[in-house]
């Protein structure tokens, strides 16, 4: 199972019974913050987008949406989602339990600056029930975070 991976991925800071493991779905960022009881935006969602064959990942935060224009600037190619049956045998999570941790090697990781309006972020840990706090420090060196970028808008709820 994928979070039993990211627990022991993440025992190599120590950190891998800080994995929070609920009763109920996390797979959403509106489920996750409920059942966290914090804001949507401090959800870290991890998106998955092709590159060639294979992908790259992006940490956000849960109320943002990927600008398509900035993200063609920052990457080069134009943005599009991994397709859900390539999800799982690209990243090593299946759809739900994303997450920047225990992902193939040659996988690149990168934040998007919208997660620097909070102190803490809650990213998924491998499966759709489960979540870690961290830092964003934290989040930067267990993820091995390529570089952090600019590439989401925030998402207009009116």
């Amino acid at each position: 199972m994928s979070v039993e991976a990211v627990k022991n991925y993440l025992n190599n800071w120590g950190r891998g019974k800080a994995v929070l493991e609920f009763d109920s779905s996390s797979a959403t960022v509106e489920l996750a913050a409920r059942v966290l009881g914090v804001e949507p935006g401090r959800i870290a969602k991890t998106l998955c987008f092709k590159k060639g064959d294979g992908c790259i990942l992006i940490v956000a935060a849960g109320d943002v949406k990927i600008d398509n224009p900035k993200f063609k600037a920052e990457f080069g190619f134009r943005a599009s989602m991994l397709p859900p049956e390539d999800v799982l045998r690209l990243t090593g999570h299946a759809v739900g339990g994303v997450c920047p941790f225990a992902v193939p090697e040659g996988v690149p990781v990168f934040a998007d600056v919208s997660l620097k309006k909070y102190e803490t972020v809650f990213p998924a840990c491998g499966s759709s029930n489960s979540a870690i706090e961290l830092k964003l420090s934290e989040l930067e060196e267990y993820a091995g975070i390529v570089k952090w970028v600019d590439v989401c808008k925030e998402i207009n709820n009116s």
